[in-house]
């Protein structure tokens, strides 16, 4: 039996558009209560609005920078009466170009909302979700995890390192009743790209819609059993399961090197 829907509070960071928007959306629409975490209040209220009007959940609304340190404690003390069950750390961003060119303190905002924003909010969760017992912790990775990443070494490490996390809390995890996953995308159509500079690097590439992602893993938790981890795209498994077990390390970060000088 997969995981009941109407008897989740989820909260759910990088909510304010692509996949933690459609997120939202997919999970109001099973019954779900909310809380919606981005920096943009305004776009969050206007998604909550829409999915109150539309579903009749309940909706909170939390306006956090999350590249602040302290900001896993800061959140669970802020969002503690809501009684969240289950959580989706989502928020990310990328610096693209040359390692020695990218700003200083862009890199410090990466690694602080990649990774140590992804710690401190699973630690801040875990313990109530492990006691609850009926919930979710899902953390996305990405493709780029499992290969170096030449023109954005930084971003491809910390979601290597949101893998690795993630694999050992699933083991952590068994026998609490609290499934834990990570969600690999590859190259998706969202206002991430646009951020991050990449939309051009797209062109060309089989890409997918944050729907199609957010697919992938509701058929993952409808599951009786949940995986550890999930690539979303038929193409992107392909590509992972080649990478792990027929291209040496050094001859995938040359191709995706190769690939990203060319964009």
């Amino acid at each position: 039996m997969g995981v009941d829907f109407g008897k989740q509070t989820v909260l759910v960071t990088g909510a304010s558009s692509g996949i933690g928007a459609e997120f939202a959306r997919r999970l109001a629409a099973r019954g779900s209560s909310l809380v919606l975490v981005a920096r943009r209040k305004d776009r969050l209220e206007e998604l909550a609005a829409e999915l109150r009007a539309k579903h009749g959940v309940t909706v909170h609304v939390v306006a956090a920078d999350l590249a602040q340190p302290g900001i896993g404690a800061r959140l669970a003390g802020e969002v503690a009466e809501f009684g969240v069950t289950s959580l989706i750390n989502n928020a990310g961003f990328a610096n693209f170009g040359a390692f020695h060119e990218n700003e200083p303190e862009r890199l410090r905002q990466e690694v602080a909302v990649d990774v140590n924003a992804v710690v401190e909010i699973s630690r801040a969760f875990i313990e109530p979700l492990r006691a609850n017992g009926h919930g979710f912790l899902i953390n996305l990775a990405s493709m780029a995890a499992y290969q170096g990443t030449p023109w954005s070494s930084v971003y491809g490490a910390t979601k290597a390192f949101v893998v690795s996390f993630t694999e050992g809390l699933w083991i952590e995890s068994q026998g609490t009743g609290l499934r834990v996953m990570v969600l690999s995308p590859g190259a998706t159509r969202t206002e991430f790209a646009e951020v991050s500079g990449i939309e051009e690097m797209m062109d060309g590439l089989r890409t997918q819609t944050a729907g199609e992602v957010v697919t992938t893993a509701f058929k993952a938790l409808d599951r009786r059993v949940t995986p550890v981890g999930v690539i979303s795209g038929r193409m992107n498994r392909v590509l992972a399961f080649t990478g792990r077990h027929f291209t040496s390390r050094a001859m995938g970060a040359r191709l995706i090197g190769r690939m990203s000088r060319q964009s």
